[in-house]
């Protein structure tokens, strides 16, 4: 059948949009590939005496043990076939066997469209298996101790993600009140408490299960079925929703008084880390911050008396000279240089660390108005209820 010039132009309008498409797919796997591959590694260390500070994912001796294995995995699979797709790894928990150590490491290599599973992982096996009987620098790896195992992309990344006191994005400058907005994950352990799908309150991711904030968001509203809790930079847009489980509020609190403002939220379902969901580091109790240090309290508060203009993505503003003070029974902190915004109630005044690792030291409890100049907001002391958290949560 001869094809009319109109058939000829349709047929070769055809042939190009499949080409393209074509080409779309190829460039797709190529660029993008598929779910990329995630292993779980674990292996004794003869030569590291296990030491508690292990334990805790801030710790210098974590910190530098993580760094030590992550620089071994760097080394062996750039130098390996596998340099190409290999992404990273990190230390996701330190255990002891007879006073040695065990690491357990998840690694993260990138997938293309041509690799077959299996293949795949015998030969991160192998490179692996021949690196630890081999040279490993100052570790004195017992090698019959490894395994390897596949793991699922949102358990591997919430491993991946689970150091606290992180964050993955910054931006520069003084905020809220008018000021600058915070880009995702800036700020990744902000939450916002909702009652009947209205925020009411912020709160601070502390682990998977857990959020704390302040007492007096739950005045007349105890009910865990009225609350639900949303992560992510936009109260309109979240990454993130969790329905509560429980409401913990001090027993001392007692309102209108502001001694014990504190509550913890038990969330009905876990939250899973990612780059821009993170918890903060919890303090020990012990820990004293030094006194004129700088602090930032984020929210999404109102600027008016009357909340009725909610701010929108998170706010932060860089707070001066905050001091302890003993009130009855509770430690307060007071920001002289700073306000408290309505909405910002039970959310997280955080400092950061030398190394850049940032530790809830307040939760909004109140201020004289609202965003008013020379008017001191006023913190709960994290580490004056340090104790209480970890005998209501285990944390």
């Amino acid at each position: 059948m001869k094809l009319t010039r109109s058939g000829k132009i349709a047929l070769t309008i055809l042939v190009v949009i499949i080409a393209a498409a074509a080409i779309g797919v190829i460039i797709y796997f190529v660029v993008y590939g598929k779910t990329p591959f995630y292993y779980h590694i674990s292996f004794k260390l003869n030569n590291v005496e296990y030491d508690s500070e292990f334990g805790k994912p801030y710790s210098q001796e974590y910190i530098d043990l993580n760094e030590r294995i992550v620089s071994l995995m760097n080394k062996t699979f750039q130098a390996s076939k596998l340099r190409r797709q290999y992404i990273q790894s990190h230390v996701v928990k330190v255990r002891q066997d007879n006073g040695k150590t065990i690491v357990d490491v998840v690694l993260k290599f990138k997938s293309c469209y041509s690799n077959n599973a299996a293949v795949f992982r015998d030969r991160a096996r192998n490179i692996l298996l021949q690196k630890l009987t081999g040279d490993t620098g100052s570790f004195c790896i017992d090698s019959s101790s490894f395994k390897l195992s596949d793991i699922d992309m949102d358990p591997a990344e919430n491993l991946l993600n689970m150091c606290c006191g992180r964050r993955t994005k910054r931006s520069p400058g003084n905020k809220i009140a008018g000021g600058l907005d915070s880009v995702e994950g800036e700020w990744p352990w902000q939450v916002s408490l909702q009652q009947n799908n209205i925020h009411r309150c912020g709160a601070t991711l502390i682990n998977n299960n857990w959020l704390v904030t302040a007492a007096h968001c739950f005045v007349n509203a105890k009910n865990p079925q009225e609350w639900s809790a949303t992560f992510g930079l936009l109260l309109s847009d979240p990454k993130l929703k969790r329905s509560v489980k429980n409401i913990i509020i001090h027993e001392k609190y007692r309102y209108p008084a502001h001694d014990h403002d504190i509550a913890l939220v038990n969330l009905s379902k876990p939250v899973l880390y990612t780059s821009t969901i993170r918890k903060v580091c919890l303090p020990e109790a012990s820990y004293n911050f030094p006194p004129n240090s700088d602090v930032i309290v984020t929210g999404w508060g109102s600027i008016k008396t009357d909340g009725s203009d909610i701010l929108t993505p998170i706010q932060a503003i860089e707070l001066h000279q905050y001091s302890a003070h003993t009130w009855k029974e509770g430690k307060h902190i007071f920001c002289k240089k700073g306000n408290i915004e309505r909405g910002d109630s039970g959310g997280p005044l955080v400092s950061s660390d030398s190394r850049g690792i940032w530790f809830l030291v307040g939760i909004v409890s109140w201020g004289d108005e609202c965003a008013l100049p020379n008017k001191p907001g006023v913190y709960t002391r994290v580490t004056s209820y340090r104790n209480w958290i970890k005998s209501k949560t285990g944390i």
